[in-house]
């Protein structure tokens, strides 16, 4: 395919948020960020908290309003969207949040959670919705005959997983993980990492993959952006970055995480090869 025919799933160009702080001051979040994201593909955002990682994931999302640059999403420019063709363009695009908990409405089942975006699209699905909940949860490797529990039965590693449902419901072009796995301990973020992976596999979207954890991004994303004080410092393959880093508050994340080893990735690999056996147990 040659570049000028070339159309990426996702085009973001020179992307500005501030935030007012009292007054007529502003704070700027997030400033002239620029990265496409290709199909089938996995872009992860690393930078420390406040670097305006998660705010570029909201703005790309349309969860918040961007004060300039565009987003174009498939060729379209969805920048300022509203209506029924925002809400066409959010049954492409879903989020998975930190926190498994807060994100799930303890009152309601995991059928009523798994099967809001589509009641909220009004979606009409062959089967009906409980028939969509069942399948999604057999995909994330939940036991389908535990759609009538609620989010507080579950473990923190399961309760991840039924956010992930909830994502794929809809069938999904775009999945944006925010810190999804930082809130899990290291075996269960593996298990889940290798559950992201196979579904990528399986069902051709792409992910925007925030985390502040470089080994957790070395382990999913192709290409990566490293973010500081809400601008991209440098970006490319993930294996160049990792490899080779120019920048030197790439360096000085990599000097910080003294994981990213061999002897790391080994103990690490070694996780990820019993995730099958243990995944209904997280």
């Amino acid at each position: 395919m040659s570049t000028a025919s070339y159309t990426p799933l996702l085009r973001v160009r020179d992307l500005v948020k501030e935030f007012r702080q009292g007054g007529r001051r502003t704070f700027r979040a997030v400033d002239g960020v620029s990265f496409d994201l290709a199909q089938r593909e996995t872009l992860g955002i690393v930078g420390e908290s406040g670097s305006g990682k998660s705010t570029t994931a909201r703005m790309v999302a349309r969860l918040i309003d961007v004060t300039s640059g565009s987003i174009e999403f498939q060729g379209e420019d969805v920048t300022h969207r509203s209506g029924s063709a925002l809400r066409d363009f959010r049954s492409s695009v879903q989020v998975v949040f930190q926190d498994p908990y807060s994100s799930l409405n303890p009152r309601h089942t995991i059928e009523q959670i798994i099967s809001a975006p589509l009641r909220y699209q009004g979606r009409k699905v062959a089967g009906g919705y409980r028939t969509v909940v069942k399948e999604a949860m057999a995909r994330v490797g939940l036991n389908p005959d535990h759609s009538g529990r609620h989010p507080a039965q579950f473990s923190g590693g399961q309760a991840q997983r039924i956010g992930i449902a909830r994502a794929l419901a809809v069938q999904p072009k775009l999945v944006i993980c925010d810190e999804a796995v930082s809130a899990l301990d290291v075996s269960v973020q593996a298990q889940v990492l290798d559950l992201l992976r196979d579904l990528q596999r399986e069902n051709d979207f792409s992910y925007i993959f925030i985390a502040h954890d470089l080994a957790v991004v070395r382990q999913i994303a192709h290409t990566v952006a490293v973010m500081s004080s809400g601008q991209v410092v440098e970006q490319g393959s993930g294996e160049a970055i990792f490899a080779d880093p120019r920048h030197e508050y790439t360096r000085t994340l990599l000097a910080a995480v003294p994981r990213i080893n061999p002897e790391w990735d080994s103990a690490r690999a070694a996780v990820s090869g019993t995730a099958a056996a243990t995944a209904g147990h997280d």
